[in-house]
């Protein structure tokens, strides 16, 4: 009834699993991921403690071969059960229980496990390996790749309902105190994977670091322009005068953290400059 993808990227040090199915609010039983320790999907009759166990065993050093024997050995049911997962070094494993419905199984590679049951066939976990390995940029976006190119290939053989997507990276949550850099999930949707693709793109305007060589100078020009999206939000009490100075710092934290830009500028981080994404979601909601 699902079909799931879990990575690890070394360069990012960053865990994620990404899933869809024709199942309500799935994002909340199948992904479990921990900085450190590893990434987890557990689907097909569901045995939701696979996930924190599994990310115990991992995190204590455990491989995920090692640790999926040790889980399935202590489930009298694991012919139900389906399962992938990929360890804190991004050793690989999948299992598809023998009394799972039909299309059922997984591939692995080096750093990521694919599975799924009651598919249209074999082509829906063989679209979502080849397009991770072939897809560019951060762990979050070639996952969403992957599983778009699940839903293409046919998906879940009874239609579309939930999906979700869990990338953990230490210290890369909100406010920099947890690991949870990216948790969306969409629960009831007829193009649930599609609405979630939303979302993830929603999620980098907010909270994605911004890149070093796509930060500019806050000049005189773009203060001024700063400077009138505040005053029409009611932020800044004087006219735009093109000073950049410390009240009017004070005035755009203001303004940036009622538009859920917190994570992108703060006067403390960047004073003088601003990042061209926010700057381009700024001017959409509030340019001439």
């Amino acid at each position: 009834m699902t079909f799931s993808i879990v990575a690890y990227d070394p360069t990012e040090k960053a865990w994620g699993v990404a899933v869809a199915s024709k199942f309500i609010a799935v994002g909340a039983v199948v992904p479990h991921a921990r900085a450190g320790a590893g990434a987890v999907a557990t689907q097909s009759y569901a045995r939701y403690t696979f996930g924190p166990d599994g990310l115990t065993l991992m995190g204590a050093g455990k491989s995920a071969p090692e640790t999926l024997e040790l889980l399935l050995g202590r489930d009298e049911q694991h012919g139900l059960r389906q399962v992938g997962m990929v360890d804190a070094e991004g050793r690989a494993a999948t299992y598809t229980g023998d009394q799972c419905y039909e299309w059922a199984g997984g591939r692995t590679a080096e750093g990521v496990a694919c599975q799924g049951n009651i598919l249209v066939g074999a082509k829906v976990v063989d679209a979502l390996l080849e397009t991770f390995l072939a897809a560019k940029g951060e762990l979050s976006d070639r996952l969403m790749a992957a599983l778009l190119a699940g839903d293409d290939a046919g998906g879940d053989k009874r239609g579309k309902q939930g999906a979700a997507l869990l990338v953990v990276r230490e210290g890369a949550g909100y406010g920099g105190d947890n690991d949870r850099y990216l948790d969306v999930r969409v629960d009831d949707h007829p193009e649930a994977s599609r609405e979630l693709a939303k979302l993830v793109k929603s999620h980098h305007v907010f909270f994605q670091p911004p890149k070093p060589d796509d930060v500019l100078p806050i000049n005189e020009a773009l203060a001024r322009e700063l400077q009138q999206m505040m005053f029409k939000a009611g932020h800044l009490r004087r006219e735009p005068d093109s000073i950049w100075d410390e009240s009017v710092r004070q005035a755009f934290q203001a303004f940036v953290g009622n538009e859920n830009l917190e994570e992108r500028w703060s006067i403390e981080r960047t004073p003088d400059h601003l990042d061209r994404v926010a700057l381009a979601y700024l001017r959409e909601r509030w340019g001439q």
